[in-house]
């Protein structure tokens, strides 16, 4: 498997979406360390992210730095993506298929990080790992499969929009901290049993 470096210049070079790699001004592979505990997906670049080719560089995204703070967290700690990579025209909504196109990306960036948790910023990003879930009944709420915790979250620019959420947004970012810290114990625990059935 390539390296995700590696990764991000293929995604650079995708053309799978003809309107979006037409229209596009920069593609947004993401950005954070290879290593990085948690991985926060958010849905499509907009207007600042297509001109600087980062994810979340606008009004919601110094609004995620704000709230990884609050955890004692910067930026450079995550790695930060999207669901589709590419700008929609017009910051529409992504296609269905154009999440599809783009979803092997994606799949690819999660195995080269392996993240502990997977943080979902709004509805298209948790419809992916939450299908048939609705994001004002699942937020704040974290679910583990396969070694991975996820987290839904309303997206940050939600409460650019709508003031009223800006507090359940503030209060599920507080509750990562203690989710990592339960599956750092349930990851410890479980080692041992098998060490000793190997004696």
């Amino acid at each position: 498997m390539s390296t995700l470096s590696e990764l991000c210049q293929q995604i650079l070079t995708c053309t799978k979406c003809e309107v979006l790699s037409k229209n596009r001004t920069r593609v947004v592979p993401g950005e954070g360390p290879e290593n990085a505990e948690i991985m926060l997906i958010g849905e499509g670049p907009g207007f600042h992210e297509d001109q600087q080719g980062r994810p979340f560089v606008g009004q919601a995204g110094m609004y995620l730095e704000q709230l990884l703070a609050s955890i004692n967290l910067k930026r450079q700690q995550v790695y930060i993506a999207n669901v589709i990579k590419c700008r929609p025209p017009g910051n529409r909504d992504p296609l269905p298929s154009e999440i599809q196109n783009c979803h092997h990306w994606l799949q690819a960036q999660i195995e080269l990080i392996r993240p502990r948790m997977i943080v979902t910023l709004g509805r298209y990003s948790m419809a992916q790992f939450f299908p048939g879930k609705t994001i004002s009944k699942i937020h704040g709420t974290a679910q583990k499969r396969d070694g991975i915790i996820y987290f839904a979250m309303y997206h940050p620019a939600a409460a650019l929009h709508q003031q009223s959420l800006r507090q359940a947004i503030e209060d599920d970012m507080l509750k990562i901290p203690a989710l990592l810290a339960e599956s750092e114990s349930i990851v410890q625990d479980s080692p041992q049993p098998e060490q000793l059935s190997m004696l």
